[in-house]
């Protein structure tokens, strides 16, 4: 490995630090079937969320009970990530499960709906739940689930597996066991996965899973150092005349994922993909071996994968563009490389099918016991893993815990169901929640922190649940303060929230199954290190955080008073308006574009944006319908209710592409998802025909405007509820 380390140093000409990553494929054979679909800017204003105000109509608050088996999950999921330095899932779904309602019988009326929270200053008027008792922190301290060797489909991992179902049963729920069989790539039997550059040859003890099996070699001048591998960069290389087709990126760890790397190295034709941690961004030994896996969600990668590798000397060539040398590799000369700097990349890494094991407890609802919340933690790790495992499954039987207090001790009824989810495969890509998501079920949340930044990744219908229950959680550092007071500055949604990248836990169950998700962290300026090592112990997280403790609890207050928050609530406090400004901002983009295009003589006169504002102007006033659907129905009828919080959960539903295969485009969210289906494409369409890099299809873009457009417009009926009451609104 020393010697490994010194060959990243040589390609740049000098210092240590590099880490291999190749294009790669997919092993997965299956795919979902979800559809997503989303909506964007609109032409008329909201005049409220159906769910916004209705904390003005006082209702008394309803006792929820439990009942019935989960299976196909369909209205929504709320993903939290908790960033405590640990890679902790939580997430909250609300599903609809197969089987048929069953009503009970209940002296409670209906909660006060699903609303948007109040204002800062409505803090007083807002109505409060049972919020989460103190929670016992033992278990996280006790190292109970703690385990050096407790990889996906290992014995250690089914031996954890067993102790989280025997912790299930103690409280008194109803436990099962999913169990699937999926291929993952392990290390090669027998040989190794090697590197050649200038003649020496290097190999790693560490691997990338589901990289493509093979040998490949950089083409015309073979090695180029491509900044962190964004789409900019890429682009930014093109700008400057460097011709990319076969060459073998050199990209630096971090910034966006390793599959979304590798996707963007396919798209210019790259032969492969080589990613090393720069010591500017990662603290890592000489001997530091990296895991990870290049799987983007769909289809087979078709470009080898390398980890750490650090093989490369005196790479020479032009000077990078501005900013790229800022590095850390000690006595380096940052270039872009030349012909002479040819690396071959052999992969042999093994398909192997493992037996994995997903773990679930429930606690059934009293009222709409098929609707339900999924709180999850990954289980499973590339060696201790005690922030991307041990912390978040201490965590998530500790909340199980005290919830199942609050029903048999403190006669607490949840309204909906609470499944608490142990997922396996985490490490590959979330395998074991996404098999779940594909049989009908499914969400989590990812977490990982260190100081008292907070940062949140979500769905634009949970912002305000957020917002409120920021306001209800203590800070960790100071406990006369909420969490809210905290953070929040000025403008608390520019302060806190962040995009959802594509390597949260949370995404799949986004932008792949249409799930409300919500992913929330506490965190530093530069992330955790250590994750897909096996550095990550529970010594170097605590040195990354004077305060874990505090963290974990104040992690956990969140996760479970939004659960609590989602099973309680009559109406779930979901806000349908938020999307419309999502779907304004991004039209006016490609409006902008458009217009400009037209004036240059670029694009003709022929290409309206007009559709596109008149399906955001039906989505505003579907949102609107809502609004005085919820203001004119009686809350304290049980099936009404059902019915509007159906409405509010189709929205992230509608929102996924129904005019895509989720095989070949699984992130089909036209909003926060990728592909050509996206807003966000059209407006990269655009931008590059003004830039004078692509040629005007005119036909593409007719296509892609008008199939978005149709799913903004499929979305918005959806939300006006029944047709007949369409023809005067929309």
């Amino acid at each position: 490995m020393d010697q490994a380390r010194t060959t990243i140093t040589k390609i740049f000409n000098g210092a240590e630090g590099s880490y291999t990553r190749f294009l790669t494929q997919n092993m997965e054979e299956d795919s979902s079937h979800v559809e997503m679909k989303m909506s964007s800017d609109t032409e008329e204003e909201v005049g409220g969320n159906g769910v916004a105000d209705h904390r003005k109509r006082p209702h008394t608050r309803p006792s929820y009970g439990s009942k019935a088996g989960l299976c196909n999950p369909r209205n929504l999921c709320i993903a939290a990530t908790v960033a405590l330095l640990t890679s902790f899932l939580i997430g909250l779904l609300i599903g609809s499960s197969i089987y048929k309602k069953t009503t009970e019988e209940t002296a409670s009326s209906c909660t006060a709906p699903a609303s948007a929270p109040a204002s800062p200053s409505d803090d007083d008027e807002m109505n409060q739940i049972e919020t989460v008792p103190a929670l016992d922190w033992t278990d996280v301290t006790s190292l109970e689930f703690s385990s050096e060797d407790h990889q996906a489909g290992s014995a250690g991992d089914e031996l954890l597996a067993n102790k989280v179902l025997a912790k299930f049963k103690n409280n008194g729920m109803e436990p099962w066991i999913d169990t699937h069989f999926v291929k993952v790539q392990t290390l090669p039997q027998s040989g190794t996965n090697k590197v050649t550059f200038r003649n020496t040859v290097f190999s790693e003890a560490g691997y990338l899973s589901y990289s493509a099996t093979g040998t490949a070699q950089g083409g015309v001048c073979a090695v180029l150092y491509a900044y962190y591998g964004q789409e900019d960069d890429l682009r930014r290389l093109q700008d400057i005349g460097v011709d990319l087709k076969g060459r073998v990126l050199l990209v630096r760890a971090g910034k966006n994922s390793y599959a979304e790397k590798v996707a963007n190295a396919v798209k210019v034709n790259a032969s492969a993909v080589l990613i090393y941690p720069d010591p500017a961004d990662y603290p890592f030994s000489d001997n530091t071996n990296l895991f990870g896996h290049v799987h983007l969600g769909s289809g087979d990668p078709f470009t080898p994968g390398f980890p750490s590798f650090n093989h490369t000397q005196n790479m020479a060539g032009r000077v990078p563009p501005h900013g790229w040398a800022d590095g850390g590799l000690r006595d380096v000369e940052y270039k872009l490389g030349d012909i002479n700097d040819t690396v071959f990349v052999e992969v042999n890494n093994k398909l192997t099918e493992i037996q994995i094991h997903n773990v679930f407890g429930v606690i059934k609802g009293f009222i709409d016991p098929d609707r339900y919340v999924v709180i999850g933690a990954q289980r499973d790790a590339w060696g201790a893993g005690f922030a991307s495992s041990t912390v978040g499954t201490s965590l998530l039987l500790e909340l199980a815990r005290v919830i199942t207090s609050m029903i048999h001790e403190d006669g607490f009824k949840p309204r909906r169901s609470i499944v608490f989810a142990s997922w396996s495969a985490g490490e590959y890509g979330a395998v074991g929640a996404t098999e779940w998501l594909e049989v009908g079920n499914g969400f989590k949340v990812f977490a990982l922190c260190s100081s008292a930044l907070f940062k949140a990744s979500a769905s634009p219908l949970m912002y305000d649940l957020i917002q409120s229950t920021l306001k209800e959680v203590s800070s960790p550092t100071d406990l006369s303060r909420s969490l809210f007071a905290q953070v929040a500055g000025t403008n608390w949604e520019a302060t806190v929230m962040e995009p959802m990248r594509m390597d949260d836990a949370a995404y799949p169950f986004l932008a792949f199954s249409g799930i409300p998700s919500v992913s929330f962290r506490f965190t530093q300026d530069k992330q955790y290190p250590y994750f897909g090592t096996l550095l990550d112990t529970k010594k170097n997280l605590e040195s990354k955080s004077s305060n874990l403790l505090a963290l974990t609890k104040a992690a956990g207050e969140m996760a479970g008073q939004m659960a609590l928050r989602l099973v309680h609530d009559h109406l779930l406090r979901l806000n349908t308006e938020k999307y419309l400004n999502f779907m304004r901002i991004q039209v006016s983009k490609i409006n902008k574009e458009v217009m400009s295009l037209q004036r240059s003589g670029r694009l003709p006169k022929t290409l309206q944006v007009k559709w596109f504002m008149s399906a955001i102007g039906s989505y505003g006033r579907a949102s609107r319908n809502l609004f005085s659907t919820i203001q004119n129905s009686d809350l304290d009828d049980l099936e009404q209710c059902r019915i509007i919080n159906d409405r509010i959960m189709g929205v992230e539903r509608d929102l996924l592409s129904p005019y895509v295969s989720p095989q070949n485009t699984p992130f089909r969210h036209i909003l926060l998802g990728s592909g050509s289906c996206t807003l966000q494409d059209v407006l990269t369409q655009l931008t590059t025909i003004r830039e004078g890099t692509a040629r005007v299809d005119l036909d593409l873009l007719k296509n892609q405007f008008a199939l978005t457009t149709w799913t903004i417009q499929s979305c918005a009926n959806a939300l006006a509820g029944n047709v007949w009451d369409m023809d005067n609104d929309l």
